[in-house]
């Protein structure tokens, strides 16, 4: 909470609905594990970015969380999924947004085979994303990460967990499917968030799960959930940016609301331009740097 000098009041600081702080100093981890709606807190807004010109324009809209999700691959890179990004890449990419030094947390995701395999890499991948720029690290997956999801947290690396339709596990799923539709699974899934939340997690995402599902995850957890495809009763929500802009090749999931269609924007710009350097209109004189008349006057008389 922000000081307002030495006249304050136990009242007045209470009065304080944490977004005048949120607004004026970054965003921080125990500020957003803080943000659940049931307690009053409206809700988080997260979305991605994978450079520097997008984390600044979208940090300028307000957002609580930039994600540099592993959606690189398919959205900048032009992979098919996920599976096809690697640490390095990552890093790349976290460093690139947090040179825009964004009032929001920036969250790096771990990808695919950075934490699968044994505790000390994952540790070193989630160190590498940090030094990179993040203050937190993402991954997928439920009780059966929890020992990596520890080592990690107990290196001082704040966690978000990832549940429901992951990404990462596409092929074991059978493809991109809604998952808790049975109550088993949805069981299951809400086992998986209460483990992952006394593990240390300090936020959890959940996408493509019914929405009745995504609410009872909400109300037992004492973290904040982000949905994505999950319903509108989550603590929060999550987007891909270039989705909700209209740049994203293909059809976008039925949960995707477009909010601009910078795509044809773009397109027709470029149109545009190209129409003008063809018809010789661009450059215009105004467009260009002039030399002196002696300096022309010279160039003429050169052989």
């Amino acid at each position: 909470m922000l000081s307002r000098g030495p006249d304050d009041t136990a009242g007045s600081r209470e009065a304080l609905d944490g977004r005048e702080s949120k607004m004026s100093e970054h965003v921080t981890v125990p500020w957003v594990r803080g943000r659940k709606r049931r307690d009053g807190a409206e809700p988080l807004v997260m979305i991605t970015a994978y450079d520097e010109p997008w984390a600044r324009l979208v940090d300028a809209a307000g957002v609580d969380l930039i994600l540099v999700g592993d959606t690189l691959a398919e959205i900048v890179l032009g992979y098919e999924d996920t599976l096809s990004v690697d640490v390095e890449q990552m890093a790349h990419h976290v460093g690139a947004v947090a040179r825009a030094r964004p009032r929001a947390l920036v969250v790096g995701d771990l990808p695919w085979m950075s934490y699968h395999t044994e505790i000390f890499g994952a540790v070193r991948n989630a160190a590498r994303l940090v030094r990179a720029g993040a203050g937190a690290v993402k991954l997928e997956g439920g009780r059966r990460r929890l020992a990596v999801v520890r080592a990690i947290i107990d290196a001082e690396i704040p966690v978000m967990a990832h549940l429901g339709l992951t990404p990462q596990s596409v092929h074991a799923m059978g493809g991109y499917k809604v998952q808790g539709r049975q109550l088993s699974e949805a069981e299951e899934l809400v086992a998986d968030a209460v483990a992952l939340e006394q593990a240390g997690c300090f936020a959890i995402v959940l996408e493509g799960v019914p929405d009745v599902v995504a609410d009872r995850v909400t109300a037992e957890v004492a973290v904040p959930t982000i949905g994505i495809g999950a319903g509108a009763g989550c603590d929060g929500q999550v987007l891909v940016l270039h989705d909700l802009l209209g740049l994203s090749k293909g059809p976008v999931p039925k949960f995707v609301r477009k909010y601009a269609d910078v795509g044809t924007i773009v397109t027709e710009a470029v149109l545009q331009y190209a129409a003008d350097v063809r018809a010789g209109s661009f450059p215009s004189d105004a467009e260009s740097y002039h030399g002196s008349s002696a300096l022309r006057e010279a160039l003429s008389m050169l052989s």
